[in-house]
């Protein structure tokens, strides 16, 4: 049997992925854990053979509870449950020893088999998740939004950033309001932003502008 813990703080995830998991002739969910802090006491205290770990979660997230859930049961494979929009993790999860990743979304057929894939020895990817990581690794592991913003953009965020209205990033470059807008408006739709505020906090966490 494949001894499975879950690690999600949405008890309705960790529901629908124990009921599936469970229907496996090979699989036991042994624990769940709804933040980091419960994660990593349940792997010390069921020595999982597979852990599903979410990125974002209360009190300890689940990058900082990768080498701590890596300490607390060396044997365990840690697979890594993403989201779009959280590219800027996945290398700091591979360096902290996720064995692979996979898609929320990710139909449950391919969680079984990652699952079995990860036991094994090997290393489980979503298709999206491969084709981001891919990119990535071909651009020298620079933040894909990164490219993605025009130089233009780019300095339409930096005076977002210190704070300037459109009316005034219109008269500092020249252009029209309504291009203002639109720049904005491409801005957070490529880093995956609900507004101004959240995208400069987002661009400096992925360091296209510098932090604070």
């Amino acid at each position: 049997m494949i001894r499975v813990l879950i690690a999600d703080d949405h008890a309705v995830v960790r529901q629908g992925l124990r009921t599936y998991l469970e229907l496996q002739e090979d699989m036991e969910v042994v624990a769940e854990a709804a933040d980091g802090e419960q994660a990593v006491a349940a792997a010390t205290r069921h020595a999982p053979d597979v852990v599903l770990l979410d990125l974002v979660m209360p009190r300890l997230d689940g990058l900082a509870a990768l080498p701590r859930l890596r300490d607390a049961a060396p044997a365990a494979r840690i697979l890594v449950l993403t989201s779009f929009g959280e590219d800027d993790r996945l290398f700091t999860a591979l360096r902290g020893g996720a064995a692979g990743f996979l898609l929320k979304d990710t139909e449950p057929s391919e969680l079984a088999r990652a699952v079995r894939t990860a036991h094994a020895g090997q290393a489980p990817l979503s298709p999206a998740v491969a084709t981001r990581v891919g990119e990535q690794l071909a651009d020298g592991g620079r933040p894909r939004a990164a490219r993605l913003l025009t130089p233009r953009e780019l300095m339409v965020l930096q005076l977002v950033a210190a704070g300037l209205s459109n009316c005034e990033i219109a008269g500092s470059l020249r252009i029209s309001e309504r291009t203002v807008k639109f720049h904005v408006a491409a801005i957070l739709n490529k880093l995956g932003a609900d507004n101004r505020t959240q995208a400069v906090a987002m661009a400096g966490r992925r360091g296209i502008l510098p932090e604070g």
